[in-house]
């Protein structure tokens, strides 16, 4: 088969589509819209595997008790750590 005998058969064809390219190319918005809108329909339904969650539990804090034994004797040998303290006790979001 030769190319130009190809072109030749397929014009016809070309043509006849060219008359519908702005229904097909709406067709094909409306079908891209419809596919975004059920995907995103599926991933918002989606739950997390139980690993998932395992993984991305927030881990305890842990504080050193060493850590905890100086800021204790910190706090009761300083007067102004002591009030500072306090402050951040009452008011915790205060800057």
């Amino acid at each position: 088969m030769q190319v130009g005998n190809l072109q030749g058969q397929l014009k016809p064809v070309l043509d006849g589509l060219a008359r519908f390219r702005m229904l097909l190319f709406l067709v094909l918005v409306v079908g891209l819209y419809a596919f975004l809108g059920w995907r995103i329909n599926t991933l918002e339904n989606a739950q997390p595997s139980a690993t998932a969650v395992a993984v991305s539990a927030p881990a305890t804090p842990h504080i050193n008790q060493d850590t905890i034994n100086k800021i204790k004797s910190l706090q009761n040998n300083s007067v102004s750590v002591k009030t500072l303290f306090d402050q951040a006790r009452r008011n915790p979001f205060q800057e």
